[in-house]
């Protein structure tokens, strides 16, 4: 399928199906994304209601979870597992619905493709995404964002590249292929599901401030329209990914080094 073609068109469920559809979306993004949103947002009102303006505020992402380093190396990668395990749940019930895999894009049929795909849409959307991120601090409605406070340990690297590959798959995977298809299920416009698609995807980056949520709507809104073009969901994988992977990796080597980083 071409990038440029217009997404199929899916029938709208029966209206039992479509209860049944409801329930099931309330209940996994009750346990999964949804829950970060909400407890992003009083994250976020808790930085508002603090003396300080929220540019003077810090939050950061990967932070240690234990005093020794084995166990916190443990205990990372079981947010891993749990990132992973997020994406699968919705690869999952849309499977056991009758729908492959391969009708979401994640097939194996066109990796070199995918990458490469995945490549430009990472420098898309990076590059004007970090001139967003250090301009929405300076004008005072974002707070600064520690990508990393992991110590300088040998599996730092290993951590954090796994971190940004959990957090693409169940972003994505989540956010995109499963929410934007049941929504369709559900009698919504390609247009109003990528629309709440965004917002949901928004909503868990509030606690980075007002900056974090509008820039991550957008990116919905370029992910979003990208798969229902494309109908491929490896690409927004691997873009996600590498955009992490810069932003831990790269900020974890640079935050002792440079001055522009806030």
């Amino acid at each position: 399928m071409g990038w440029l073609n217009p997404p199929r068109p899916l029938e709208p469920a029966p209206p039992e199906e479509r209860r049944l559809i409801t329930i099931e979306l309330v209940i996994v993004f009750a346990v999964t994304l949804g829950l970060s949103g909400l407890s992003s947002l009083l994250t976020l009102l808790d930085s508002l209601l603090a003396p300080v303006p929220i540019k003077d505020q810090t939050i950061a992402i990967n932070v240690p979870l234990a005093r020794a380093g084995l166990i916190d190396l443990f205990k990372q990668l079981l947010g891993v597992v749990r990132l992973i395990a997020w994406g699968a749940l919705g690869a999952y019930l849309l499977y056991r619905a009758g729908m492959k895999l391969a009708a979401i894009g994640l097939d194996r049929s066109r990796p070199g493709r995918d990458a490469a795909a995945g490549a430009g849409l990472a420098a898309l959307i990076g590059i004007p995404g970090l001139a967003f991120y250090l301009a929405a601090h300076a004008a005072g409605f974002n707070l600064a964002v520690a990508p990393s406070t992991l110590d300088d340990t040998w599996w730092r690297p290993i951590a954090l590249s796994l971190l940004a590959f959990g957090n693409a798959w169940a972003e994505e995977v989540l956010v995109v292929g499963y929410l934007i298809t049941r929504l369709r299920q559900l009698g919504l416009s390609e247009n109003a599901s990528l629309l709440v698609s965004s917002l949901v995807r928004g909503s868990y980056h509030l606690y980075q401030g007002f900056g974090g949520f509008i820039g991550n709507v957008v990116m919905g809104l370029v992910f979003g329209r990208v798969w229902q073009r494309s109908n491929r969901l490896w690409p927004l994988v691997i873009a996600h990914t590498l955009l992490d992977v810069v932003a831990f990796l790269g900020y974890a080597l640079l935050r002792e080094e440079v001055s522009w980083l806030p």
